[in-house]
């Protein structure tokens, strides 16, 4: 199946490869691709579509000398494929297996680590200026999808070459989101080539030369150029940032895109080309449903993606987009807001029901929160779906847009905690720590499902900023009861009375808690709220207990059980204290569970932990009841 594929081990193989046999060896690559994802699960559409635009650029450009700088990464199996990664590729997104994205530690050819969206253009100016400063002669290529252009920060990049006249900079937009336009052809083949030409440049740079000593001619000029190109490209707000725009062309037109390329790369300034590609090419279930297809797990090729027919546990995110319909029934201030994820963050039944009060800023964090912010002045109650990763970006809006005027914004941040597959990029590991030092917020943790839902009502019911984690996928499996019932701000509850040893659990580690809890004969307590804590609770327990530990799936740095340490310190009491949950490391990816399980979070592995620093105290101790504790909320 793969006589062309098999024989390119570097894009040195490549290139030695007439240009006749590059459509072969495109397709060869795609059919490739659709078989490793079957098995592996991972980003499908996204880099079906980029196939041909990855051939033309490793066989245009000496890479890895010249740098190609991806953004966000989720279209570069084929260029990993291609940069002799081909064999390891059924390791994709498993423990010690390839990264899903771009890794500078993995391959020379992956110039630029990514996940996040939007980098490409400010790493790859850097990258031409770093270039030009020590006088080396290499071509920077950022690659950037059209939705990625939506955040300010590719904007900010652009402003910023476009005053670089001199770098050797190339932004390829890679437009997969609209259908391919009537001048995309033949005739917009040759104008590409011509406007990306040198005798063009050139032309153009002598006419302004001669126009100069006469600016008149020389504007009149320059509006005849821009209304000539008008006619067959769109507008020229790229122009305007001081680049040579070219395009749009077809981005699976391999005879299109290697003149082109071949023409860009004698230029000098920032040059600008826009191709058109489709996501899911060449595999129709993907074309027919690119969303679908975009991160599946494993599937036939030949059946596509099938529905389970056993009933599947009802997710968090699930839970969330119930939950947020039912309270836009309720209460008609209610609007939702998400950064580009609305299939991710489970808006598309609000969307669907409440169209109006459904907002997609794309992918724009900082100005989602900002745009909350204005809404809730104005007394709605905004709900923002997001990422806790993604929440990241936003974090300058989050405490000055919102928590320093004490606005009443709901963050709803799914994909708590650790990922999975996606790995560092994306696990949301920091989200305790960034936000309970922040002045008026508050962070809730629920446990379950049934506690997701009543802690996302408690959250609204609040008339300052609060945030409620959860993480990815499905937890205990305990039903949402109906209603829009809360639970008590600020309070936990008693989970299991034991002794010696209580557990402080903070969201869903609560239930391997509740297993280690079983042999050691210790107390649990559901903690629910990282801020504000039950300071009532903690102090209870804390007198009635030998030994304290707390469990939270985030940093423990600057976590949970930092702000348990600093409420017993405030308190005057000194209390042996154990405090697990994410090491001082970024985590791969791989499968959560046995992430969890090297973490030391799973059942057996806290017990282990503390077992091994108090284990003395259960031998010593002479109180093997249990305490009599009334739970608190």
């Amino acid at each position: 199946m793969y006589q062309l594929l098999d024989t390119i081990n570097s894009p040195a193989d490549l290139r030695r490869l007439p240009r006749a046999q590059l459509k072969t060896l495109a397709d060869e690559l795609r059919a490739y691709v659709i078989d490793t994802v079957s098995k592996t699960g991972g980003h499908l559409s996204s880099n079906l579509g980029t196939v041909e635009l990855t051939v033309a650029l490793h066989y245009v450009f000496n890479t890895p000398d010249d740098r190609l700088v991806w953004d966000v990464g989720h279209q570069t199996y084929p260029h990993k494929i291609l940069t002799g990664r081909r064999e390891r590729m059924s390791t994709l997104r498993h423990l010690g297996g390839l990264s899903g994205f771009p890794r500078r530690d993995e391959s020379p050819y992956d110039t630029f680590g990514t996940a996040h969206s939007s980098t490409s253009i400010s790493a790859a100016l850097g990258m031409a200026l770093a270039s030009r400063q020590k006088g080396e002669e290499r071509q920077a290529v950022a690659i950037i999808g059209d939705g990625a252009m939506s955040a300010g920060m590719a904007f900010e990049a652009l402003n910023n070459a476009g005053v670089h006249d001199d770098c050797r900079l190339l932004v390829v937009l890679n437009d997969n989101d609209m259908s391919i336009s009537p001048p995309v052809g033949a005739l917009n083949r040759y104008l590409a080539q011509l406007m990306s030409g040198r005798f063009y440049a050139s032309a153009k740079n002598v006419g302004k030369q001669v126009l100069r000593v006469a600016p008149p001619l020389l504007e009149l000029a320059k509006r005849l150029e821009a209304h000539a190109k008008g006619m067959v490209v769109p507008a020229t707000l790229f122009e305007n940032f001081g680049f040579n725009y070219i395009g749009p062309i077809d981005g699976h037109d391999l005879d299109s895109l290697i003149p082109t390329l071949e023409n860009i790369k004698h230029l000098k300034g920032p040059q600008f080309l826009h191709v058109v590609t489709k996501k899911g090419q060449g595999y129709k279930l993907a074309e027919a449903d690119p969303i679908a297809y975009h991160g599946p797990g494993k599937f036939d090729p030949a059946m596509g993606l099938q529905k389970s027919s056993a009933p599947a546990k009802q997710t968090f995110t699930q839970v969330f987009g119930r939950w947020l319909c039912d309270m836009a029934e309720h209460d008609s201030r209610l609007v939702g807001i998400t950064p580009a994820m609305r299939e991710g963050s489970g808006m598309v039944e609000f969307h669907q029901r409440f169209p109006e009060r459904y907002h997609d800023v794309g992918i724009a964090e900082q100005h989602a929160v900002t745009f909350a912010a204005g809404m809730a002045c104005e007394g709605l109650k905004p709900v923002v779906a997001i990422y806790s990763t993604f929440l990241q970006r936003g974090y300058d809006q989050l405490i000055h847009d919102v928590a320093l005027q004490n606005l009443p914004v709901v963050f709803a941040l799914d994909r708590a905690g650790l990922v999975g597959a996606d790995g560092a990029t994306h696990a949301g590991a920091y989200d305790i720590a960034y936000l309970r030092c922040i002045p008026n917020m508050s962070v809730a943790c629920p446990a379950d499902e049934n506690e997701c839902r009543k802690l996302l009502t408690s959250a609204f019911e609040q008339n300052h900023p609060v945030a409620v984690r959860y993480p990815r996928g499905a937890g205990a499996g305990v039903e949402p009861e109906a209603g829009l019932q809360s639970l008590p701000f600020g309070k936990g509850e008693v989970r299991r009375e034991g002794a010696t040893v209580a557990i402080l659990a903070f969201g869903t580690l609560l239930y391997p808690a509740l297993q280690a809890a079983e042999k050691l004969g210790a107390t649990v307590l559901n903690m629910r709220w990282a801020k504000p804590l039950d300071i009532e609770l903690l102090l209870k327990v804390a007198a009635s207990h030998e030994a304290l530990v707390t469990l939270e799936e985030g940093a423990i740095m600057g976590g949970a059980g930092s702000a348990v340490s600093e409420a017993l310190q405030a308190a005057g009491l000194v209390k042996p204290l154990l405090q697990l949950g994410l090491r001082d490391e970024f985590i791969e990816h791989g499968d959560p569970a046995k992430l969890l399980a090297l973490q030391g979070l799973d059942a057996a592995g806290i017990e282990a932990a503390i077992t091994a620093r108090f284990g003395a105290l259960f031998q010593q101790s002479d109180k093997p009841g249990k305490l009599a504790l009334k739970s608190v909320g």
